[in-house]
């Protein structure tokens, strides 16, 4: 898989008394790859706030494919799915090491996320359109 890629060790503190990465905490690892994408597209998260923008959730989405566990190592491929006027998505697959493999380097999705987001001015909290920095930006990686 090419494009964006994030980067995620799981912490003791992420696995449930099943072994496996407790269902929140992928929500937080898109959040984390959303902010690593938007640094790699030199749109910071800290610049757009500066210019008077910020982006909200409003909607989630997770697919369970396979397990992942303490101490594994994934990586977050982030892909823009969607441009709209004031609002984008953004499509996650972490990727997993594969046990049945003989290769080290096989990998698998493990899990598929994909988050819809919201432009929002700083000062009222209502909808904007996409600042044309960041349309631009994520321009780049759409449908990669």
């Amino acid at each position: 898989m090419s494009g964006f890629t994030f980067p995620i060790t799981v912490r003791y503190a992420e696995v449930d008394q099943q072994g496996v990465v407790f269902n929140g905490h992928y929500l937080t690892w898109f959040d984390e790859a959303c902010t690593g994408l938007l640094d790699h597209l030199e749109v910071s998260y800290p610049g757009l706030i500066a210019t008077g923008f910020d982006i909200q959730v409003v909607r989630s989405e997770i697919d369970y494919l396979a397990s992942v566990r303490w101490r594994d190592t994934v990586r977050i491929a982030v892909t823009c799915e969607h441009i709209g006027t004031t609002s984008f998505a953004l499509g996650f697959t972490v990727l997993g090491s594969n046990p049945e493999s003989d290769t080290v380097t096989a990998e698998r999705p493990t899990v598929r996320g994909r988050n819809v987001y919201v432009v929002v001015s700083t000062t009222d909290w209502a909808k904007r359109p996409i600042p044309e920095t960041l349309r631009a930006a994520l321009s780049s990686v759409a449908g990669q």
